[in-house]
């Protein structure tokens, strides 16, 4: 039988206490905050212990929280201005080019984040587990490589990717983009267009790299009209019989 969401999350905090930061049930499931310093101790509680069991790493990725909640194109309506037509017009990611800079909206010490996502067969339950990096500008947490064998790659992932760094990692180095790759491409202030474009020079006879001559542009990919089409029965039939108490 499934442990019940309420169940698992008044049995961590109940095992780990104050070595979690927050334990919180969200979008059915529960997600566990703890500190770097405590990562590798309750990882392997919830890996070996009984009551937990939480046997496999199905997923590990960061997060850049620097832009969180932040979007131009959230609007209910639409503009005739074309395919960029974002309501709140700002040096946003969309917009963001090479030599901008993005402020960020969280606080100092925030900004990134590892994000494991655990699963028992046992007690047939999943667990969303976070960790945030002490430092922006250096951003370290710890490998649990030890702990879960899965994560090697997972962590060279967000470590292209994000930045992340991950202390003890046996061997972490880029695993998507190219040799000499400068930045981290799902950084938020990482251009969508990004920092260099390469063709073949034909004097040289080489490729070469240049900066980016693309223009981003924020597009709106829906925008919800009030019409029939979103509305519910109930909503349907009562506006007829407005309709028809009006007539």
């Amino acid at each position: 039988m499934a442990t019940s969401l309420k169940q698992l999350a008044d049995s961590l905090g109940r095992n780990f206490g104050k070595q979690l930061v927050s334990v919180e049930i969200k979008y059915q499931e529960v997600t566990v905050v703890v500190t770097p310093e405590n990562l590798i101790e309750v990882a392997t509680q919830l890996k070996e212990s009984e009551e937990f069991k939480f046997e496999q790493l199905v997923d590990l990725c960061g997060v850049d929280y620097s832009q969180f909640g932040v979007a131009e194109w959230q609007t209910n309506d639409a503009s005739n201005a074309g395919f960029s037509r974002g309501v709140d017009v700002s040096t946003t990611t969309g917009r963001l080019q090479f030599g901008d800079e993005l402020e960020s909206v969280v606080d100092n010490g925030a900004r990134f984040a590892a994000v494991y996502h655990l699963i028992s067969y046992q007690n047939n339950c999943r667990l969303r587990l976070k960790v945030f990096a002490a430092d922006d500008s250096f951003p370290v947490v710890p490998t649990i490589t030890d702990v879960w064998a899965s994560a090697d790659w997972y962590e060279r992932e967000a470590f292209d990717l994000f930045g992340l760094l991950f202390s003890g990692h046996p061997d972490l180095r880029r695993i998507l983009t190219d040799y000499g790759f400068v930045g981290h491409p799902f950084r938020k202030d990482f251009p969508l267009i990004g920092n260099v474009e390469m063709r073949y020079d034909s004097v040289k006879r080489r490729v070469i790299y240049e900066p980016v001559s693309i223009e981003p542009r924020v597009l709106v990919p829906k925008v919800i009209r009030e019409d029939h089409r979103y509305i519910s029965d109930e909503q349907m039939i009562q506006e007829k019989e407005e309709a028809k108490g009006d007539a």
